[in-house]
């Protein structure tokens, strides 16, 4: 069983800006037999919103962005959320992340802000780092 995970926006924007390091290497192994993504309708919205505004400083263009979200929705496991128990995060606003690892039976939620995801480890959920899930599937970090 492949193991399926939620990228944080912060990673998915990340890995756009640079092609130097884990976020980088983990958005490349997208697709790949390593791990699988779930995504949800809020989640894919606020990938695009917050990628095509940060455009200037990606390098890419909104139709860029819409490629790589239209292959991301291609191979991602599609997560319908039809519960919400928010909030459960001290900002409210992440929620709706730990509700697509939730529902989709996630393991891990890959971010650059683990401290925000304290909490999520009460519904089997651990918030890493991209280095270290990259080293967890032996990736190098």
């Amino acid at each position: 069983m492949v193991r399926r995970i939620v990228l944080d926006t912060n990673v998915f924007v990340s890995a756009l800006r640079s092609s130097r390091g884990a976020s980088h290497r983990l958005l490349m192994m997208i697709g790949r037999a390593d791990f699988e993504i779930a995504l949800s309708v809020p989640l894919v919205v606020e990938y695009e919103d917050v990628a095509k505004r940060m455009e200037p400083e990606t390098a890419l263009s909104a139709s860029d962005v819409d490629d790589i979200i239209d292959y991301l929705c291609s191979v991602a496991h599609l997560q319908e959320i039809h519960f919400l128990w928010r909030p459960v995060l001290k900002d409210a606003r992440d929620d709706h992340v730990l509700e697509v690892a939730v529902g989709a039976g996630c393991a891990f939620i890959v971010t650059h802000n683990v401290r925000d995801f304290t909490g999520s480890e009460r519904l089997g959920i651990r918030a890493v780092r991209p280095g270290e899930y990259l080293g967890s599937i032996g990736g190098s970090s």
